[in-house]
């Protein structure tokens, strides 16, 4: 058999919502063949298979997260991806049998079945040698319990090489209900381990696979429980240590000996306290959580616990330290408590409701909602900007872009009004590293440009739009305007942005306060223009006005600055020939 594993999607994609499966057991497949349509923070992305052969099993199914790295389905007669040979049987079944047993010489057993090869006075079948080729048996993850479908990897006790025992202890699991060590139902030495600390695990899933070694069959005399306790410790850890890429040597002090290390995951918990914290009570929480909490210098006492009867995970202590980087970030001191959304009350009390996950793109989008809005003090100016010239020149100069494929619209025009106000106002072409307590001026301008699709909000790149005239601007907005809409997206196409457009004015509505893409630092609404009396000449004229919306990091940019610069952008949609002259 040979397996496929779902391969890396991109930069900094590491998982996907599996929203099309393509395959199923007994299907072809041939290399570079579309077999999943995957939903990830950035786009939907058909994933092609890197082997052939016939489908044997699918061990993933319609909206289950996969990760990177996770085994999607295994082929029989196939190339190419990594080669696991089945389980042999303890007995065959006939089916195995090349013709029946009755045909077969007295003399001589028959080569398909060794049951006839046993002895006579045999009770029970021999027993199957490996041969050496070395069979493969695979661990996947039990049931948990009833309602119980998943769990969170927040221990591993084992990595490649390690023997393992039936009954053994080899992974902790944080449920919805508890956290729960999973014992092992195979012996072995660990061959590979397909999952990793922090991943969602779910019922089923192959968790690791095992060579034949000598284990518990070999063994006649049991551990001593304190054995028993160091070798799972030790196993702890050096998953924990192989998680970070290190040796046991790399990973320790150079006075501090691999057993110092071993005990700190065997210690009890009232041992494990932060300092200065001796009179405090116990930490529900494991060893590798508190001990990641002091890697990060945190106290473990101030770490808020969302799980049973609270406690602390490793996702806990993460959520802590990020808190208190927004906090220092946005000005409100390192001693920030971690920022949790009050619980819902129970709806269902006044009518009928129904629970909708958030997936892929909507997902994202919140999560990167909440980090800009958490870390960025948003300012809103406003303007307006008079474009009753421009309109005709949009009119005039149509038929030219769609020669090349686009359309001249207001944002296309926008595109280049930016691109020449960023050349005169770098700080608004900047990015902030607070950790570092630098400005970072960009030398290029990639400009991004919101688009509304089925899925919810996308924001393409446009890249080096100084370089470019209005028409091509036209021409590649269009383009990737519709590789948004149909799906197409790849996740380099929404990278690198230095600035945001976004245009509401195919809607409706007079103004709004966009929140700025983190990490740029101002973002340009434009909404509905409209026709407006305008004093002009000593009378009122009926004007075409195109309102302006411009967000912006305050630590960054002041109010007179941001002012000046939306002024700038309002009169070169004024006076076009500005964009000739200063732009």
């Amino acid at each position: 058999m040979t397996e496929f594993k779902l391969p890396e999607l991109g930069e900094n994609v590491h998982q996907g919502d599996l929203v099309r499966l393509m395959i199923s057991p007994g299907t072809t497949v041939a290399e570079g063949q579309a077999v999943m349509e995957l939903e990830t923070d950035k786009a939907v992305v058909e994933v092609p298979s890197s082997v052939s052969g016939t489908v044997k099993d699918v061990l993933v199914k319609l909206g289950e997260k996969i990760k990177v790295g996770q085994v999607i389905f295994t082929v029989e007669n196939g190339a190419g991806g990594k080669r696991v040979e089945a389980r042999a049987p303890s007995a065959p079944t006939a089916k195995s049998e090349p013709k029946p047993a009755t045909t077969a010489p007295k003399t001589a057993p028959s080569e398909a079945n060794p049951v006839q090869s046993a002895s006579p006075k045999a009770t029970t079948p021999a027993p199957i040698v490996p041969s050496e080729s070395s069979e493969v048996s695979e661990f996947k993850l039990p049931e948990l319990g009833e309602n119980i479908h998943q769990g969170d990897l927040v221990r591993l006790m084992i990595s490649p090489g390690a023997q393992v025992s039936e009954g053994q202890p080899v992974m902790e699991l944080e449920t919805d209900k508890a956290v729960v060590e999973v014992p092992s139902s195979l012996s072995g030495i660990v061959k590979d381990v397909l999952v990793s600390q922090g991943e969602q695990i779910k019922v089923g899933q192959l968790i690791f696979t095992l060579e034949p070694g000598a284990t518990s069959q070999t063994h006649t005399q049991q551990p001593s429980r304190a054995e028993e306790s160091h070798d799972h410790a030790r196993m702890a850890f050096q998953a924990a240590i192989q998680s970070e890429g290190k040796t046991e040597e790399q990973a320790l002090p150079p006075d501090q000996p691999p057993a110092a290390a071993v005990a700190t995951f065997s210690m009890p918990l009232h041992l494990d306290r932060a300092a200065g914290a001796e009179n405090r009570g116990p930490v529900p929480a494991a060893p590798h959580v508190r001990r990641l909490a002091r890697e990060l210098g945190i106290d473990i006492h101030n770490v808020p616990g969302n799980g049973p009867g609270g406690r602390i995970s490793e996702a806990d202590v993460k959520m802590y330290a990020k808190s208190v980087i927004v906090a220092v970030a946005s000005g409100t001191g390192p001693g920030a408590t971690h920022l949790k959304q009050p619980a819902l009350p129970d709806f269902g009390k006044w009518g009928k409701i129904e629970r909708v996950s958030m997936r892929g793109v909507r997902r994202k989008t919140a999560e990167h909602m909440w980090e800009a809005w958490s870390a960025i003090p948003h300012v809103t100016q406003q303007d307006k900007a008079d474009i009753t010239e421009l309109e005709q020149l949009r009119t005039k100069f149509g038929p030219k872009a769609a020669e090349a494929g686009g359309k001249m619209t207001v944002t296309a025009i926008a595109l280049k009004v930016c691109a020449s106000a960023l050349k005169i106002f770098p700080q608004f072409n900047a990015s902030i590293d607070m950790e570092k307590e630098e400005i970072v001026y960009k030398q290029f301008i990639n400009i991004g440009v919101a688009v509304d699709t089925d899925r919810g909000l996308l924001v393409p790149v446009i890249r080096d739009v100084e370089k470019k005239n209005i028409v091509e601007l036209a021409a590649e907005l269009t383009g990737l305007s519709k590789k948004a809409r149909d799906k197409k997206l790849s996740p380099a196409d929404m990278e690198g942005g230095t600035f945001t457009i976004t245009n509401l004015g195919g809607i409706g509505g007079t103004g709004f306060s966009p929140i700025v893409n983190y990490p740029e630092v101002a973002i340009l609404g434009l909404s509905r223009s409209s026709m407006e009396p305008v004093w002009m000449n000593g009378k009122f004229e009926a004007r075409m006005v195109l309102p302006l919306s411009l967000s912006y990091d305050h630590r960054l940019i002041d109010g007179a600055d941001a002012a000046r610069f939306l002024r700038w952008i309002a009169e070169a949609f004024e006076q076009p020939f500005l964009l000739s002259v200063q732009g």
